[in-house]
């Protein structure tokens, strides 16, 4: 006999939590996903839900929707010096998910990690934070904050990109995970950054520039600086994954290299030339930021 198409669907929600793709704490999909997911009506989607709470695999929690239960006989245990659950805030959810973040990257970002860290039930945290998409973004809003831009505006229009592109480089700097949390169609609804668009578009509205034009220096500014960024996380999670760093990496590329030069003249003479090349994102950032503005000084300040 077949199996029905909800038992099915909730067998595959419990194989997911089995092998840790879905974790305590964790939202799973809704009625309308697993209907798109499994070309199947609402109300067997719904059906599978239902099968998986009275199992005990999932639970409703309100405002939040359907969350992996906590599994039997492995409940947060409170650390010393833990959060008590009435000391429980947002700020300290927040704080605590973007240290679990800063040290071990976004990719390692859980309900449960943020939960253990402060000795407290995952359950708990939703009820300062609507799940991990709301976490991060409230991360990304937190982690900006604290480099804030200068109450005193710089005049002209260079000297505001060049302060606003610097402290968004702070910032990357310290939070390196936010290159990968904040991406340029889509953009976070954070306060703190937008108080950098108001920053920027205040002087730019006296270039004569058109509106769409001034949008698109903001986005360049931003993508310019969160392009670079993203290479610092990105060395971070190589160097933890291989255990090696950059430099080590490239001492193994020998080889490689110089079968490149073989078949390159016009770069094996760069190669050469440079000798012992430090590749530094800070020194590439400050010719790159120079460069950029250098290339929109003709388009603002036409002769």
């Amino acid at each position: 006999m077949d199996t029905p198409p909800h038992a099915r669907i909730a067998a595959d929600i419990k194989q997911r939590i089995a092998d840790g793709r879905l974790r305590p704490g964790e939202r799973v999909p809704s009625t309308r996903q697993l209907a798109r997911d499994w070309n199947v009506a609402l109300a067997t989607a719904a059906k599978a839900l239902t099968l998986l709470a009275r199992d005990g695999a999932v639970v409703a929690e309100p405002r939040v929707g359907t969350v992996v239960a906590e599994r039997p006989g492995t409940p947060s245990r409170p650390r010393p010096g833990a959060t008590a659950e009435h000391e429980l805030t947002r700020r300290r959810v927040v704080r605590a998910a973007i240290e679990i973040a800063d040290a071990e990257g976004l990719s390692e970002l859980t309900m449960r990690a943020v939960a253990g860290r402060l000795g407290a039930a995952t359950m708990s945290l939703y009820r300062h934070v609507g799940g991990k998409d709301d976490l991060v973004m409230l991360m990304v809003d937190a982690a900006f904050a604290e480099f804030p831009l200068p109450e005193e505006r710089p005049e002209g229009w260079r000297a505001r990109l060049e302060t606003s592109a610097r402290v968004q480089w702070a910032a990357y700097r310290a939070h390196p995970w936010m290159a990968g949390a904040t991406p340029l169609t889509r953009p976070v609804p954070s306060e703190a950054l937008l108080q950098h668009s108001e920053f920027v578009m205040e002087v730019l509205q006296g270039t004569g520039l058109d509106a769409a034009t001034r949008m698109y220096v903001m986005i360049l500014i931003y993508s310019f600086v969160q392009g670079i960024a993203a290479h610092i996380e990105l060395e971070q999670r190589a160097r933890a994954d291989t255990g090696i760093t950059d430099e080590e990496w490239m001492t193994g590329q020998e080889a490689f290299l110089g079968d490149v030069k073989a078949a390159n003249p016009a770069f094996s003479q760069l190669l050469d030339e440079l000798g012992e090349f430090d590749l530094d994102l800070d020194r590439l950032f400050e010719f790159g930021l120079r460069s950029l503005l250098d290339g929109l000084a003709r388009l603002v300040e036409p002769r």
